[in-house]
């Protein structure tokens, strides 16, 4: 059966994004710093079309991530832009072009309806319904595959609350962001979590959880 899984790098104050998102920092100030550890691997660079990249520790927790997934589901602040709002006459498209490095269908949450945009092999589906509708649209997209929880803050937040997500991973980077998105806001301590594995490696520190049910 597929799984329902998320993971994502979060600062040791338990900001996923630095305050402030903006078209110039669209991770917040700081933000970027949480994902240095992955975009210097070779595996990240090889997915998002770019060469050369380090082979190390984290090299293997990144392909397990990418392993066995279907489809994902983000929110429109992962989407973008930052001002967020109704579409417009000219719509954005999302930060990655004309050729973004998913390789697969995409559900992206939010409360302006839009037609579904295909950029190359990658089609955005925008879903205004919640997150149980798109997290069934993407089960029938996926068959036996996993779905994806790909952030940010809120929408993963959301899921947990909901009991919807099955497994967690947190890429837990040493470094203070003082404020931003904060993971687990609005949960609530019903929320039980098993540790599944703990490795540290270059830069971060990889801690992986089954959700209790």
């Amino acid at each position: 059966m597929s799984k329902v899984r998320a993971d994502i790098s979060i600062s040791l104050d338990g900001y996923v994004a630095g305050a402030n998102q903006s078209m110039e920092e669209p991770l917040g100030a700081g933000g970027e710093r949480l994902h240095e550890w992955l975009t210097a691997l070779k595996v990240w660079r090889e997915a998002s079309g770019m060469e050369g990249g380090e082979v190390n520790d984290n090299s293997p927790v990144v392909r397990e991530a990418y392993a066995n997934v279907g489809a994902e589901i983000m929110g429109r602040g992962k989407f973008g832009p930052p001002s967020g709002g109704a579409w417009g006459e000219d719509p954005w498209r999302g930060w990655w072009g004309d050729e973004p490095p998913f390789h697969k269908p995409i559900f992206v949450i939010t409360h302006h309806e839009r037609a579904p945009l295909t950029l190359s092999d990658t089609t955005f589906t925008f879903v205004t319904d919640g997150i149980h509708s798109a997290l069934e649209q993407a089960r029938r997209a996926v068959g036996a595959k996993d779905v994806f929880i790909g952030g940010g803050a809120k929408v993963i937040n959301e899921f947990l609350a909901a009991g919807l997500l099955d497994e967690l991973e947190l890429h837990l980077v040493p470094i203070l962001l003082g404020g931003g998105a904060r993971l687990f806001e609005g949960v609530g301590p019903e929320v039980r979590l098993e540790p599944i594995r703990v490795l540290e490696a270059p830069g971060v520190t990889h801690l992986k959880y089954r959700v209790v049910r």
